[in-house]
């Protein structure tokens, strides 16, 4: 009788244990990392996967990276606060899985996009406004200078008003929808934005070019960046800080 006490005691200890660690052990949130490509396959893939692997270990979240083959299904997006797409490109979603990403966020989660995320899901109009505004074309690479807007949005501290910063500067169409936050833009004054692609032909977006901006969207939140063309600019401090500031609130709703 006594060795059974002994034991029953050791494996309530046992649970007590495991239950604390599995307690001490949960993430503050899931994101799932799309980097699927239906066109132009970005060089920086690999390293910003990477990136948002660390930051990830960094600041105690998880991440599930899927290139290829993931299942997008409410019961599998159900596991997740958060949706990244990294450089995605093209058509890469067929229509019930764009049915449910759009129940997930009117469910109440968030929506990174990063660069070329706005040069995805054309022809999807739910995405589009999710987004914000849409890739039309850009330049070549160049530096240019940052400007500052007058949102206070976190993820800007390590950048400076002016700052030199060197990337792929997007050109976009008009808004797809209203109530877009914008935090960050880039003084056309200091690069050359004309382009042309055969007829497709870029002018620039005048004295302000928004390149960051965040809005509440269909009962979620959505965060987009045109940075990150670049495979560099995924060991930048202010870039890393900026991107996790957007993955933080679209997945929480804190800033």
């Amino acid at each position: 009788m006594k060795n059974r006490k002994i034991l029953l005691y050791a494996l309530l200890m046992v649970g007590l244990i495991s239950t604390r660690a599995a307690a001490q052990d949960k993430k503050q949130f899931n994101a799932l990392l799309v980097t699927k490509t239906a066109g132009w396959h970005h060089e920086s893939i690999n390293e910003g996967v990477a990136a948002i692997k660390a930051l990830a270990d960094r600041n105690f979240f998880d991440v599930q990276w899927h290139q290829e083959g993931v299942a997008v299904t409410d019961k599998y997006l159900q596991n997740f606060q958060v949706l990244i797409f990294l450089n995605t490109t093209g058509d890469i979603f067929k229509d019930d899985e764009q049915k449910a990403v759009e129940r997930f966020i009117q469910s109440g989660k968030g929506f990174v996009g990063i660069h070329s995320a706005s040069d995805t899901e054309y022809d999807w109009p739910w995405y589009t406004k999710m987004v914000g505004r849409m890739f039309h074309i850009h330049p070549v690479i160049q530096t240019a200078k940052l400007k500052f807007t007058n949102n206070k949005f976190p993820g800007l501290e390590g950048f400076t008003d002016g700052q030199f910063w060197t990337d792929e500067w997007y050109e976009f169409d008009a808004e797809t929808t209203t109530g877009l936050n914008y935090i960050l833009a880039v003084d056309e004054s200091s690069y050359n934005p004309k382009v042309a692609w055969g007829e497709k032909k870029g002018q620039g977006m005048g004295s302000f070019h928004p390149i960051s901006w965040y809005h509440d969207y269909d009962g979620g939140r959505s965060f987009y960046t045109a940075l990150g063309h670049l495979p560099t600019i995924y060991s930048e401090p202010a870039f890393l800080n900026h991107i996790y500031a957007g993955i933080y609130w679209a997945a929480l709703g804190k800033k």
